[in-house]
């Protein structure tokens, strides 16, 4: 599983010209899985993420956890983290999890922010997305449950 994280000052998705998620500060959370993933995965990344100290505190140092700001998260799924740009010019998605397998994984993903409480908004899964962030820094953060 991989996660990039990007510190956002206010974000928003849409698809078919709609907004279907926004949060106002916290993460936009690109969310990506391979086979073998399981919940052990997601358990790991979130903890790290909401733990992870990389918010500003009141003297402009990354010491702050999204908890410790009360931030959400903007959660995307985002199969092309995978994507493998090692031989020729077109990118294979062979590593990507695909279907139902990794739609369900991106919703266990997505309930497991809602049972800690964590406020978030997501875009659709499979969609066209057109997503707008306004990374705040900039601070982009990966993040994989594997090395």
């Amino acid at each position: 599983m991989r996660l990039l994280l990007q510190r956002s000052l206010h974000s928003s998705v849409e698809v078919d010209g709609n907004v279907v998620g926004e949060i106002p500060f916290g993460f936009v959370a690109l969310v990506s899985f391979t086979e073998g993933d399981t919940e052990k995965e997601i358990d790991y990344l979130i903890d790290k993420m909401i733990h992870l100290r990389v918010f500003d505190d009141e003297e402009g140092v990354m010491n702050r956890s999204l908890l410790d700001v009360g931030g959400s998260v903007l959660s995307i799924s985002q199969f092309t983290l995978y994507a493998d740009t090692k031989k020729g010019r077109r990118p294979s998605y062979i590593h990507a999890l695909r279907g139902e397998e990794s739609s369900q994984l991106y919703e266990l993903f997505n309930q497991k922010l809602s049972a800690l409480q964590i406020p978030y908004a997501t875009g659709i899964f499979g969609a066209n997305m057109k997503v707008s962030i306004t990374n705040d820094g900039p601070a982009t953060f990966m993040l994989e449950s594997r090395s």
